[in-house]
């Protein structure tokens, strides 16, 4: 780990004793969750990756949605 020096406000860092006490997680901890939890909303989310569909030949634009449509349809009675 890395140290480093943070400046909080009195009320503030009293807050955090409270926590700590009440917890029994030392402050230093508390901030690395605070931390993590600022860092891990940030992050740009993963997609799911969009379905592949192999048909072994070439299709027309309104076939593609055909069959795309046909995908969804079929799913959605399953469930």
């Amino acid at each position: 780990m890395i140290k480093t020096t943070i400046y909080l406000p009195e009320d503030m860092d009293a807050r955090l004793d409270s926590e700590a006490v009440a917890t029994g997680v030392t402050k230093a901890e508390l901030i690395r969750r605070g931390v993590a939890m600022v860092l891990a909303r940030s992050q740009p989310k993963e997609r799911e990756p969009l379905p592949v569909f192999e048909s072994g030949r070439r299709l027309t634009p309104d076939q593609m949605d055909e069959e795309i449509y046909s995908h969804i349809r079929d799913r959605a009675t399953r469930r």
